[in-house]
């Protein structure tokens, strides 16, 4: 057999039971024909001396925001690596101004104010804007904070005439003028104004964010929202990721969920859906559609995460639910009845147990077969809503990183209690519940390394671990990263494991994560990413002949 390319010498885990490691592996079509001796005698048309490096299955990103990741790649950076201070904050705001036209959106992003001294005000952003409008986005994506200049520019010429919205509340202060802080569905106000993207812009963003995702070691990921109102940059998002695709810019392989609100009744017998009655499925190893994408609540960092009891630092504060529980039910029953794949997001205990409520309904009214309903986040949850989740047959997609960036906020907002019931990824496991990997990037860094540290180290900024109990170990965590990732996506008998028949992506790494120690794990380093067979991402790196 000839082969197009014969990858040798490398240390392979492979996840396969059959088959746990390898040393060789050989590919055409860009799907893995052999392994070891199944290749002797075969000739290739490339080989790759992998030096003895280790070798994981392509890891796969469960829940990455890639074009939103490429499209704050172009934007003014206030995320915590940025900066430190409010003063910090504006000082970047205002370099960041300076290049732009007169008239020009100030578009700011990564914004974390529970590691600053102080929270930006509208008034402290005009400061700096030079007249231009700005709007600096929370890392959660649940807020944003817009400058006077903004409130203007979108119709309101005193901004105390800035209203609440269905699903959103505007911040103020006791005496009624707003902050210029903006929350959930209010902030499609600021949407309809900053977006779309144009469409060459967008193609170029998504090609940015392929390869910062390709040298993270992705070599799948599932984009959680495109086209929607609040989530997306236009209607034309999928024509944006085949035309990157077919430019070459598009390295990884992409699962795209459509919002919900990009859906509408359809003639035949399709009670929702896109045009042409399209669905989840659609589509081959490159750009597939995936699950529709549903919001019912908001995050615990912006304090809307919908909970059961009180947020401990806002009391009589429990967060919202983006629709009253009766409207997220019928949309779940319409999508549900539609074949659709459901991927929900629901933080907070309370949304958790309105969308399970909604699961199970579903299933009672209009059955089916293994559906893979999904949870994203599912970031608050106690035992009984475990075992629903087991009995119903859904997929959580929780974010270790979450944890590890973001958990002082989390400790202050639910007390420290509380916050050891959150993103329990053991729990699941240990319940027969498969769990796949995400990051929900750019809210938190992208990385798969840094991801699988988080799981099996589950550190606070601070260095203390929350619930220990919850911990992985690093053959579960990579577990999720690979074949877990591939069950939510229905494609498990395509990706997660390096087998025979199995698409050829995987990730040569700078030291063998199953074995050093688990603190390091996030000190390792990607050589290289190989998706399909081709070396996307480290090519230098390698030996080839």
């Amino acid at each position: 057999m000839l082969l197009d390319a014969l990858y040798v010498n490398g240390r392979f885990t492979t996840l396969d039971p059959q088959r746990p490691t390898a040393t060789a592996i050989g590919v055409v079509g860009g799907v893995i024909v052999g392994l070891d001796e199944e290749l002797d005698g075969c000739q290739a048309e490339l080989t790759v001396d992998l030096a003895g490096a280790p070798v994981v299955p392509g890891l796969h990103d469960a829940h990455q925001h890639l074009s939103a990741r490429g499209q704050e790649l172009q934007m003014c950076d206030v995320s915590p690596a940025a900066v430190r201070t409010l003063d910090d904050v504006y000082a970047a705001v205002g370099r960041h101004a300076a290049t732009l036209a007169r008239d020009a959106w100030v578009l700011a992003t990564g914004l974390d104010v529970g590691k600053l001294d102080d929270a930006p005000t509208r008034e402290g952003l005009d400061a700096v804007s030079g007249g231009r409008p700005v709007w600096v986005l929370h890392a959660s994506h649940h807020a944003g904070i817009a400058s006077t200049g903004a409130i203007r520019r979108i119709g309101f010429a005193d901004p105390r005439q800035l209203s609440d919205v269905d699903g959103g509340w505007i911040e103020r202060r006791p005496d009624g003028d707003p902050t210029g802080l903006i929350t959930e569905r209010a902030m499609t106000l600021i949407f309809e104004h900053v977006r779309p993207q144009p469409f060459e812009e967008f193609v170029e963003a998504i090609g940015l964010a392929s390869r910062a995702a390709l040298a993270d070691g992705l070599t799948s990921v599932t984009e959680p929202g495109i086209s929607g109102r609040m989530i997306g940059n236009s209607a034309s998002d999928l024509a944006a990721f085949m035309i990157a695709r077919d430019r070459g810019l598009l390295g990884v392989r992409m699962t795209l969920m459509p919002e919900i609100s990009a859906l509408h009744e359809v003639d035949g017998d399709t009670p929702l859906g896109l045009d042409l009655g399209l669905r989840s499925g659609l589509g081959d190893d490159w750009l597939r559609i995936g699950a529709v994408k549903i919001i019912s609540d908001g995050a615990l960092t912006a304090r809307t995460a919908a909970l059961c009891c009180d947020y401990a630092d806002r009391p009589g504060g429990r967060g919202l639910l983006l629709d009253d529980a009766g409207v997220l039910t019928e949309r779940i029953l319409a999508a549900h009845r539609a074949g659709w794949q459901i991927g929900t997001h629901a933080i907070g205990d309370a949304a958790v147990e309105v969308v399970l409520d909604a699961y199970e309904r579903a299933q009672q009214l209009y059955p089916r077969t293994d559906p893979r309903h999904r949870i994203e986040h599912c970031g608050l949850t106690n035992d009984r809503q475990i075992e629903r989740v087991k009995q119903l047959g859904v997929v959580p997609v929780p974010q270790g990183r979450f944890v590890t960036e973001l958990g002082d906020s989390y400790v202050t907002a639910l007390g420290r209690e509380r916050a050891e019931l959150l993103y329990r990824q053991r729990s699941f496991l240990d319940a027969g519940i498969e769990v796949p990997g995400s990051s929900d990037c750019p809210v938190v860094d992208g990385s798969p390394l840094l991801g699988i540290h988080s799981l099996v180290n589950r550190q606070l900024p601070d260095g203390t671990v929350l619930n220990p109990a919850e911990r992985l170990t690093p053959l579960q965590a990579l577990r999720t990263y690979t074949l877990g990732s591939a069950y939510a996506d229905h494609s498990e008998h395509r990706k997660g494991t390096l087998s025979r028949g199995k698409l050829a992506d995987f990730v040569v790494l700078s030291g063998d994560l199953l074995a050093v120690a688990p603190g390091t794990i996030g000190d390792l380093s990607v050589v290289a990413t190989v998706v399909g067979g081709v070396v996307r991402h480290g090519a230098d790196l390698l030996t080839s002949r």
